[in-house]
């Protein structure tokens, strides 16, 4: 565990650049971590839920006994 704090930059480094794929890290002679590469983002497509999704017709009106508990009032 000493040895990898005192490493990370070199160890993420040897990860980031392909030199290895990954580095486990040991306490006491147990594997407690492992270091990898991230794994890439995927590709987000704009409007991929568009159509998909339906909103309620009210969806945006405010029920008068919840207005009336926000102010203060009796529901």
């Amino acid at each position: 565990m000493h040895d990898a704090k005192t490493n990370l930059s070199r160890l993420v480094a040897a990860v980031e650049s392909g030199e290895t794929d990954e580095i486990e890290i040991a306490r006491a002679g147990h594997v407690v971590a492992r270091l990898v590469p991230a794994r890439p983002r995927p590709v987000r497509t704009p409007g991929y839920w568009a159509g998909a999704v339906r909103i309620h017709p009210d969806f945006d009106e405010l029920p008068n006994e919840v207005a009336r508990a926000f102010e203060g009032g009796q529901p």
